[in-house]
């Protein structure tokens, strides 16, 4: 049975024009997202997922600019709407969760004020039922005694509690898509394990869609159902989950995953990827994996692979795709 979806990408392309040069952070990304689906997106820093999750909701800021594509979602392109429109947009139906919880919150404002202008703007409700509605919201994401959280300041709370109050704002208004971006990146990994088993939960109980952005492939594999893995402003493969993980087509996707340490009964020296992320102002020609990568061969050098199916459900980008390998 075929999935709703909820957003649909199409060849999106935001570059930051610079004096140096031009940086072609996302360039020509194509995705769907379904109802009630978590997609994660992973990448070493620079490969241009944060800035697609700008992209998605049109806060991307000068020199950057969204110069091709189309974002398409509940009957909309986003790309066309107007800044008033897509503002009347962001908050109600699409919400985002932001990197570091210490940062997110004004530090003037009580709890219940941050989160009562949310439905201000967004909702008909009246005070009592704002009110309520934060309560309910606070209980929603394990804030002990609510009522008196709402007093507290921002300074007052923990950074895991700060982070459960971002996820409530971003659910106050029931929205169908959430972009979470690193929410976990500045928690310790206790708080990490319990926010993330929390947003999982959150989206089958609130009917809604979920990106997942991180550089941590073993936060994504256990979280996702499926997973677009990029590089250099491209997404280089995608599919289903379980079958990335235990069957990577990409060498750039293989090499994430083999760093990743794992407990063993005998010393394993871990793997890495050779090589470093290339300028973003100078990519190499062909494939932009070329230079680090271990399979490399002329026509790599050469020519730059397409985005292609190859099976249902499962694309890459390379003219030499690996058999698969599972990693248990």
């Amino acid at each position: 049975m075929m999935t709703e979806n909820v957003l649909k990408v199409k060849n999106l392309k935001t570059y930051f024009h610079t004096f140096k040069g031009t940086v072609k952070a996302v360039d020509g990304i194509s995705f769907e997202l379904g109802k009630k689906e978590i997609l994660g997106i992973v990448g070493e820093s620079g490969c241009g997922k944060s800035v697609t999750g700008f992209s998605l909701i049109r806060l991307i800021e000068e020199p950057g600019k969204i110069v091709d594509g189309d974002v398409l979602f509940d009957d909309k392109n986003l790309i066309q709407l107007s800044e008033s429109e897509m503002q009347a947009l962001r908050g109600k139906k699409i919400s985002m969760i932001f990197q570091d919880p210490m940062t997110s919150l004004n530090p003037i404002f009580t709890i219940e004020k941050q989160m009562e202008e949310v439905l201000i703007l967004h909702s008909d409700l009246n005070k009592t039922e704002r009110k309520n509605r934060c309560l309910e919201l606070l209980g929603l994401v394990g804030i002990p005694n609510p009522k008196s959280r709402l007093k507290n300041y921002p300074y007052q709370l923990s950074g895991g509690m700060r982070q459960r109050v971002i996820i409530a704002i971003a659910l106050a208004t029931r929205p169908k898509l959430i972009i979470a971006d690193e929410p976990t990146t500045a928690l310790d990994v206790t708080i990490q394990a319990q926010i993330l088993r929390l947003l999982k939960k959150l989206v089958k109980e609130e009917n809604c869609s979920l990106i997942l952005i991180s550089h941590d492939l073993a936060v994504i594999s256990n979280m996702t159902d499926r997973i677009n893995v990029m590089y250099c402003g491209k997404i280089v493969e995608s599919g289903k989950t379980n079958e990335v993980v235990h069957q990577s087509l990409h060498p750039y996707t293989d090499g994430l995953l083999k760093s990743i340490p794992r407990f063993s009964s005998e010393t394993e020296k871990l793997d890495t990827i050779r090589g470093i992320v290339p300028n973003m102002f100078d990519l190499p020609t062909g494939c932009r994996f070329f230079p680090r990568c271990k399979f490399g061969q002329e026509v790599c050098q050469k020519e730059e692979p397409h985005l292609k199916e190859i099976a249902t459900d499962r694309h890459v980008a390379c003219h030499f795709p690996l058999n698969g390998e599972c990693y248990e």
